[in-house]
């Protein structure tokens, strides 16, 4: 192979990767570029928790919302703030790129905090509220477009030409979540801290000041970075491939009339295949998209391949790796609606204990979520360093363990989670019932808050594990043209949760209601909030046990070699890019 031209393939037009210099690939890229990019996603991240860690807290104090509709608020903005990366990605992808849609995404957000501090200052009263709520919503638009394709940037810094690489690539992905985690922490120690205690108008006026430099710091990196030109419509190929195979319904390849598979193109455009150039290997899940790439005699007739009729096997294979995680997404949504109290139920429990540190600090209850962020400032690198070099030595794989086995184990976690926060607020109920504090629910509970200390450290392994490895795996197991909508993917998920959450918080309510005892009501004293911790153990359980099903009958990527003979594309199986769950 030329030295100066690295692996480029386009399969009768379908791009997979882009042609570029080894002089580019050296001066470009890797953590020199990467590093530019975690920057803006800190600061976004330092402001996305210093609002929503503190959220219930403005909203029940400042706006006096009853608890419940603050809580279904808080969730249905997060709800929304992470569907909106759905249609960034999709816009990213198919019009402006990754880089440019970070550089518009970050001034939305940036001016959504700007009117975020206006509507706590200077506004009035009666209009504080309306302008509070479009500044969220503003700020979920500029959430939309910086989430999906902030990480995915990130991680197209590096190649993955080589295992070295690919190493780091994995790496990355640990550090990468560290780095939003160190964001997450200062957050909730520091800006929530001066939200309580200094006030509002300062602690949203500080987040202005952190994303304008943070956006500065990601400029000034500007010629380091490869960038990848927007592909065009994701949705086009994947449509393609159901449209095909639905009009060869009737073609089965072990018939007369089938005249082989189409492989695709070897020469288009100009562009060859290369040596080792790795294409996907056929596989044997949904088996009815094999229709779309059969070359029948209508085809083989065909002057010019109609595209929605004849799809190559690497098309219909990135369809299949899309279905393929529709149900892993569907089964760690109770996850997520285990973690969707973390910024709600647990901040209000923590405000009705003892939280004096010393003589004159208090500590702020929605600061406990740091607990959180330093365990997995912990965990991450323990994992990465430790546990990841040992696992490999047993078995042999790259990370340790697979990506599916560290997402479900996380699950694990989070089933115990739910049990471990249901038994501490037996207690915490307990001991109000005997201070005779059940009827005055602005009373502290003589009751230390580090008592809710266990719950929050095994959200934060439970964190460390499973959204590291969503991240990973909807990333690694994604088509190249669909790894922005694979992080949306991912983020949306969250947000699928929050809504859940609101819906089992709405079922629950009308419930227990009816048979006169409320679970969850303003007053946490008579409340029954263990017993909704217990509903959310046993739903997780449930969905635990639905995720290692379908974990076990989950194929990861394949891919071929494709060698040239004569013009010729042959495919040599050469392996799994991943090992088995």
């Amino acid at each position: 192979m030329d030295s100066s031209v690295a692996p480029a393939m386009i399969i009768d037009g379908h791009k997979e990767t882009k042609p570029v210099s080894t002089r580019q690939r050296s001066s470009r890229g890797g953590w020199n570029a990467a590093v530019f990019i975690i920057f803006v996603e800190m600061a976004e991240r330092f402001a996305y928790y210093g609002l929503v860690g503190n959220l219930i807290m403005y909203l029940t104090n400042e706006l006096h919302q009853p608890l419940t509709t603050a809580v279904k608020n808080v969730n249905t903005w997060v709800g929304v703030s992470t569907l909106f990366p759905v249609l960034g990605a999709f816009i990213a992808d198919s019009f402006l790129g990754r880089f440019n849609t970070i550089i518009i995404s970050s001034t939305i957000f940036l001016l959504g905090t700007v009117l975020l501090t206006i509507s706590v200052s200077v506004v009035p009263l009666h209009l504080r509220k309306a302008l509070f709520f479009l500044a969220l919503y503003i700020l979920s638009v500029g959430e939309g477009g910086h989430k999906p394709c902030v990480q995915t940037f990130a991680a197209d810094q590096f190649d993955e030409d080589t295992p070295e690489e690919k190493k780091k690539k994995s790496s990355f992905f640990n550090w990468w979540y560290l780095g939003i985690v160190a964001a997450a922490t200062s957050a909730t120690l520091v800006l929530i801290y001066v939200q309580d205690n200094i006030g509002w108008t300062v602690g949203f006026g500080v987040l202005i000041g952190v994303l304008a430099v943070a956006l500065a710091i990601f400029l000034v990196g500007i010629k380091k970075y490869r960038k990848e030109s927007p592909l065009g419509s994701p949705f086009t190929s994947v449509a393609q491939v159901f449209v095909a195979a639905a009009r060869k319904w009737r073609v089965d390849e072990t018939r007369d009339g089938c005249l082989g598979i189409y492989y695709g193109n070897p020469r288009c455009n100009g562009a060859r295949f290369e040596p080792n150039t790795w294409v996907l290997a056929r596989t044997n899940q949904f088996r009815f998209l094999d229709k779309a790439m059969i070359i029948d005699n209508i085809d083989a007739s065909s002057k010019t391949r109609n595209p929605w009729r004849l799809c190559s096997l690497n098309q219909v294979e990135e369809v299949k790796l899309v279905l393929r995680l529709i149900p892993i997404w569907f089964s760690c949504i109770m996850f997520n609606v285990v973690q969707a109290q973390l910024h709600t139920f647990y901040t209000k429990q923590g405000s009705t204990m003892i939280r004096s540190i010393g003589s004159r600090f208090h500590l702020p209850p929605a600061s406990l979520q740091a607990l959180v962020g330093i365990t997995i400032l912990f965990a991450v690198p323990i994992y990465d360093r430790i546990f990841v070099p040992i696992a490999r030595k047993f078995t042999g794989h790259p990370s340790g363990i697979t990506v599916l086995q560290r997402i479900g184990f996380g699950l694990f976690l989070s089933i115990l989670n739910m049990v471990v926060s249901a038994l501490v607020e037996a207690k915490r109920v307990s001991i109000a019932k005997e201070n005779n504090l059940m009827d005055n629910p602005k009373a502290i509970v003589p009751m230390n808050v580090w008592w809710l200390l266990p719950q929050y450290l095994i959200c934060g392994f439970s964190d460390a594990f499973t959204v590291v490895g969503l991240q990973e795996l909807f990333y690694d197991q994604m088509p190249e043209s669909l790894r922005s909508m694979g992080a949306a993917a991912y983020i949306s998920v969250v947000g699928i949760g929050s809504f859940i959450s609101n819906a089992i918080i709405s079922v629950v309510q009308a419930i227990s209601s009816s048979s006169g005892d409320k679970w969850l009501g303003n007053n946490l004293n008579r409340a029954h909030l263990d017993y909704f911790y217990w509903v959310l153990a046993g739903l997780s359980a449930l969905s635990l046990c639905v995720y290692v099903w379908i974990a076990m009958r989950f194929v990861y990527k394949k891919v071929e070699e494709v060698e040239i003979t004569k013009g010729k594309a042959h495919m040599g199986f050469n392996g799994y890019l991943d090992g088995e769950f």
